[in-house]
């Protein structure tokens, strides 16, 4: 994994264009290492790669969801009337990933 230090932290923030403070960027590199010091202890637990990972720990039962179905359609055209940059009937947006 990669190390993660306060310039690598300044790196991503900067490709976000979110700004912070130095001692924001000391606090977050130390909770980052607090966080792989943990992932490090679980990955070592006896056993662990035999449980089946959750998304949440409780059963889940919603009767107050209603269906999904579109109630009025609007064309292509209308839905991109308002958006600052078309390619072919898409809108183009900044890229957010490298």
């Amino acid at each position: 994994m990669k190390e993660v230090n306060i310039d690598v932290l300044k790196n991503v923030a900067n490709s976000l264009m979110f700004d912070m403070s130095e001692d924001e960027y000391r606090l977050l590199e130390g909770e980052f290492h607090t966080t792989l010091k943990q992932m490090d202890l679980i990955h070592n637990i006896k056993g662990v790669e035999d449980v089946t990972p959750m998304t949440f720990p409780y059963e889940v039962t919603t009767s107050a969801l209603r269906e999904d179905e579109p109630s009025e359609v609007i064309s292509s055209d209308e839905a991109l009337k308002n958006a600052k940059d078309v390619i072919e009937k898409q809108i183009r947006i900044p890229r957010v990933l490298k």
